[in-house]
C-alpha cells in the first residue's frame, strides 16, 4: 500500500507540474515555429487529439530525432523483413525526425509525433494506437508514458540505451520517480557495460539490464553512397575536400575560420557543410558568403561548381553518402557542450574523422575509435585547424585511419541480433 501511495503521490506531483507548464509548450511550439515552419503543423498530435477510429499497431518504436531514427533503422528494417505481417508505428518528437522516418519508410509504417507527457494525452495516444509492445530508443524515460504503458498492459523495452555520467546526475534529481519508472520496463538493452551500470545506479535491477552493444555499429551504408560519390567526383576531380557535419550555431564561426586557414595552403579546398538543424542551413550559407566565399547548395545546384568554395548540404538523409565524398570529416556538436554526434557514420564509409572534446553522448564510441587509431580529438577550435591540416597533408595517415575505422565498425556489429533476441518474447506472433 505504501508503495502504491508513494507512486501515486510522485506521479501526481510530476503531472501537476506538467499541467502547470502546458502554456509553455505552446510558447515553445510558436518560438520553434518561427525558426522551422514545421513546428506550426500537426499540433493535434502533440496533444494526442486524433480524428477517426483507433488504428491499432503491433509494434511501436519511439525515436526522438534523426540520430535515434537512424539507430532504430536496423531494428525496424529487420522487423519488416522477418515479420512482414506486423504493423509498425514510429514516433518522433522533432520535425527532422519525422522527415527522416518518411524518407526511410514512406507510408510503410505509421507515423505521428509522440504526445507531451501529460496523463490525458498519454491515455489518448495509447487508446488510439493500442500497441502490443513498445520499443523506446536510447534514454526516453518519460514517466507518464511508461506508467501508462504498464497500466495499458503494453510491455516496454529500452533499446540502444545510453546514459552519460552527466545525465545520471540530472535524473537523480527525480530519482524516487525514475526508479519506479525503470521498474515498469521489461528490459534495458544497454549500448555498453558502463551505460548498463549507470542504469543500475539509477534504479534498474541488474537482471533487467542486457549488454546488447550499440545498434549504431550495425549501420548500413546507404545504397546511393557509391553513386553520389562517383557523381560528386565527376564534378570535382582531384580537388581536396573536407566536411563539417552536424554543426551547431556556436560552432559556425570556428568552421568559417578553419576553412579560411586551410585555404591558405590549399586554395582550391572545398568545404561541404551540413548544419545539424535545417533552420541553420540558410544562415550557414549567409555566414560563408559574408566571409567572402562563393557558396553553392545541394537543393539549388545539386552539385558544387568548380568556383564554389563552400557547398551547403541543405537536404536530409544524405549526410552519410556525402561523408564518402570528403577526405576528412569534422563531426560537430563537440566544440561546445552538446555531447557530440554519430562518429560511426564517417568511419563506416571510409573517411578520416576529427571531433571536438565534448563527447559525453558518445564516450564509449569515441574511446574505441581513438584507441583504434581511427579518430583525432581536438581540444579547441584552434587545434581543430591543426589536426585538419595534418590529415589533409598526410594521405598515408588518412588511409590508416580509414582502415582502422572500417575494421572497428565491422567488429562492433552484432547488437541487432542481440536486441531482436531480447524483444522476441513480446513480439506478436
Amino acid at each position: 500500500m505504501r508503495k502504491d501511495f508513494t507512486e501515486r503521490l510522485l506521479r501526481g506531483l510530476y503531472s501537476a507540474l506538467l499541467y502547470a507548464l502546458l502554456p509553455v509548450t505552446l510558447y515553445h511550439l510558436i518560438w520553434r515555429g518561427f525558426r522551422s515552419r514545421e513546428y506550426f503543423q500537426r499540433w493535434n498530435e502533440r496533444y494526442a487529439s486524433y480524428e477517426g477510429r483507433p488504428r491499432p499497431v503491433d509494434v511501436w518504436v519511439h525515436a526522438v530525432s534523426v540520430g535515434e531514427v537512424n539507430a532504430a533503422a536496423p531494428v525496424v528494417n529487420a522487423l519488416r523483413k522477418r515479420h512482414p505481417h506486423l504493423k509498425l508505428l514510429v514516433t518522433t518528437i522533432t520535425p527532422t525526425g519525422s522527415e527522416r522516418v518518411r524518407a526511410l519508410w514512406g507510408e510503410a509504417v505509421e507515423h505521428v509525433y509522440v504526445p507531451y507527457d501529460i496523463p490525458g494525452a498519454v491515455r489518448r495516444f495509447l487508446h488510439q494506437h493500442r500497441p502490443a509492445v513498445g520499443l523506446v530508443m536510447e534514454t526516453e524515460l518519460w514517466p507518464n508514458l511508461l506508467f501508462g504503458c504498464r497500466d495499458a498492459g503494453v510491455p516496454v523495452y529500452i533499446l540502444n540505451a545510453r546514459l552519460s555520467a552527466r545525465s545520471l546526475k540530472g535524473y537523480r534529481v527525480m530519482s524516487a520517480l525514475i526508479r519506479r519508472v525503470l521498474g515498469v520496463v521489461r528490459k534495458v538493452g544497454a549500448q555498453s557495460h558502463d551505460d548498463g551500470e549507470r542504469f543500475i545506479q539509477l534504479g534498474a535491477c541488474r537482471e533487467q539490464v542486457v549488454d546488447t552493444g550499440n545498434l549504431k555499429f550495425d549501420i548500413a551504408v546507404p545504397d546511393k553512397t557509391q553513386a553520389i560519390r562517383a557523381a560528386f567526383h565527376a564534378h570535382q576531380p582531384e580537388r581536396p575536400v573536407w566536411i563539417a557535419a552536424s554543426t551547431h550555431e556556436d560552432e559556425e564561426a570556428a568552421v568559417i575560420e578553419a576553412h579560411r586557414a586551410l585555404r591558405r595552403r590549399w586554395p582550391d579546398l572545398l568545404l561541404l557543410w551540413a548544419p545539424r538543424h535545417p533552420e541553420r542551413f540558410g544562415r550557414a550559407a549567409e555566414l560563408a558568403r559574408e566571409a567572402g566565399f562563393h557558396v553553392g547548395s545541394r537543393r539549388a545546384d545539386t552539385w558544387p561548381a568548380a568556383g564554389d568554395d563552400v557547398f551547403v548540404l541543405d537536404t536530409l538523409g544524405e549526410l552519410m553518402a556525402f561523408y564518402g565524398c570528403a577526405d576528412v570529416a569534422f563531426v560537430g556538436g563537440s566544440l561546445q557542450a552538446i555531447g557530440g554526434h554519430n562518429l560511426l557514420e564517417p568511419a563506416a564509409v571510409g573517411t578520416a574523422t576529427v571531433t571536438g572534446p565534448h563527447l559525453h553522448n558518445f564516450t564509449e564510441i569515441a574511446r574505441r575509435l581513438q584507441e583504434a587509431g581511427a579518430l583525432d580529438i581536438c581540444a579547441d577550435a584552434q587545434e581543430l585547424i591543426t589536426l585538419l591540416e595534418r590529415l589533409l597533408a598526410d594521405t598515408q595517415r588518412r588511409m590508416a585511419m580509414v582502415k582502422a575505422g572500417c575494421a572497428l565498425v565491422e567488429a562492433g556489429r552484432g547488437a541487432l541480433e542481440k536486441t531482436l533476441a531480447m524483444v522476441a518474447p513480446d513480439l506478436p506472433q
